[in-house]
């Protein structure tokens, strides 16, 4: 596998995004198809509204599950934090944003210090702009 950095860091979940997005999107559009096709009827209706319904259903479990991996991920790095910053920022800690803890991630323990002082005195929350400041990046090989 090759090393992860910025440029590879991101991940797609093959049975979720080449399979399940299709799949409904598929089906919507088929069913909104067929619909107008056959006159724009109450059943017609009732099988958009259903396709519409799975294709949120989807997307909103997948949302959730993203939610729920950020607050893992905020969890562990207000832990790595405590443990790895010096006396004078660990009051700090609790100024970071979701994002901005979720891009630290990727930093190595021996730069994290220096670059989390960056983020919180100069206010950087754009996720894509803090990971690019990561120069020893730190793999995160257990998303899914």
């Amino acid at each position: 596998m090759a090393e992860q950095n910025f440029a590879n860091h991101g991940k797609f979940f093959p049975p979720f995004h080449f399979f399940v997005v299709p799949v409904m999107t598929i089906n919507l559009f088929w069913a909104s198809y067929r619909w107008y096709v056959t006159g724009f009827g109450w059943d017609g209706g009732e099988r958009v509204l259903l396709a519409l319904g799975l294709a949120l259903g989807f997307l909103t479990a997948r949302s959730m599950a993203l939610r729920v991996q950020d607050r893992v991920i905020r969890l562990e790095e207000r832990l790595r934090l405590e443990r790895v910053l010096p006396e004078d920022l660990k009051p700090r800690i609790g100024e970071f944003t979701v994002d901005q803890l979720i891009s630290l991630r990727f930093a190595s323990d021996a730069e994290l210090p220096g670059l989390a002082r960056k983020v919180l005195n100069e206010k950087i929350c754009d996720r894509k702009a803090i990971k690019e400041m990561v120069e020893t990046w730190k793999p995160d090989c257990l998303r899914a």
